[in-house]
């Protein structure tokens, strides 16, 4: 059964642009794949916990020797990675914080990469281990976002190549708190995109 992780990295909730985008995105895409499966992370709303230095400590501990404390500090991760493993597309919405990502998105990644699990790590340098499946960011910002000044979308394309995840798109919903004319250009170019988005899912996944 295919199987979709939104990851929300607003804290807005219903007032979030990225968010309402990712809801119309979704509307689509079922209406399309009726046994589409929906797995949602509200990471803006209900952060996950800060990464502390037993995570870290585990993560760089040689499997073999880790014990019940190692693996519970694990758990999460372990757990936020098989939800990874398991999608068939990744749908991001996320507002542009700062030129950059959320925290909360930081630190969802914090949790998976991970060497020896989701990268392998090598003279040649970090290899991704997960098998590579369509990763979409919807990321919205209250104005005009210069590419220069746009190093959201660069790292989020580089850490996702980076644990194998290569099938890489951002949306850039701009200027949505510059008036009414703003908003609905914005609104036209997602539409667009989603028809062509939904057509290219309904080929992957053979429907």
């Amino acid at each position: 059964m295919p199987t979709l992780l939104h990851l929300a990295a607003s804290p807005r909730g219903a007032l979030s642009f990225s968010n309402s985008a990712a809801r119309s995105t979704i509307a689509r895409l079922r209406d399309s794949i009726p046994n589409l499966t929906i797995v949602e992370r509200q990471l803006g709303q209900t952060p996950l916990p800060p990464v502390d230095q037993h995570l870290v400590a585990a993560s760089l501990m040689p499997a073999a020797q880790r014990g019940a404390a190692e693996l519970a500090a694990l758990a999460l991760s372990e757990q936020l990675i098989v939800e990874l493993e398991v999608a068939s597309i990744v749908l991001i919405s996320t507002p542009m914080y700062n030129f950059t990502v959320p925290a909360a998105l930081k630190n969802w990644l914090d949790y998976v990469v991970r060497p020896h699990r989701t990268f392998a790590l090598s003279a040649a340098g970090k290899a991704g281990m997960l098998a590579d499946l369509p990763v979409r960011v919807l990321m919205a910002s209250g104005g005009p976002v210069h590419p220069l000044h746009d190093f959201a979308t660069p790292y989020l394309r580089h850490v996702f190549q980076t644990i194998g995840l290569a099938d890489f798109e951002a949306i850039h919903l701009e200027q949505m708190l510059r008036g009414e004319d703003a908003v609905a250009r914005s609104q036209q170019q997602l539409t667009r995109w989603q028809v062509g988005f939904v057509e290219q899912m309904q080929v992957r996944l053979r429907v």
